[in-house]
């Protein structure tokens, strides 16, 4: 059982902080990472918080698609998907290829899949 007393005491920016766990805390510690991580992170489910992203992302996950035929799923305008897209080019979440004047794009790799039947499965419980 863990001593509920004070072990361990760190400075910070907030000042020096008690800890009451400190084994616990330090082994969090090692397995936090980076800043900048947690800040890319961030701004990828940023990306991922638009409706619209998220169905691309999910008829994307199902077949590789032209931008028209994507405009015309959910029905909305080229200009709007294209826009879309090049935020999640942009963000790594999908690529293209061309086939003559024609664009086709696909999830950028599986991490994402995953994310849609993770979420999906959450939100079903």
């Amino acid at each position: 059982m863990a001593k509920s007393m004070i072990v361990k005491k760190h400075e910070h920016d907030a000042g020096e902080v008690e800890f009451i766990h400190a084994e616990k805390a330090e082994s969090v510690r090692s397995m936090m990472r980076s800043d900048d991580q947690f800040f890319r992170f961030a701004e990828k489910i940023k990306t991922l918080g638009d409706p619209t992203r998220l169905k691309i992302l999910f008829a994307l996950s199902q077949a590789e698609l032209c931008v028209c035929d994507i405009a015309n799923l959910l029905c909305v305008s080229n200009s709007l998907i294209s826009h879309h897209l090049r935020l999640l080019k942009t963000m790594r979440l999908v690529r293209y290829r061309r086939e003559g004047k024609m664009a086709f794009y696909v999830l950028d790799d599986e991490h994402i899949r995953n994310i849609f039947t993770e979420g999906f499965n959450h939100i079903e419980e």
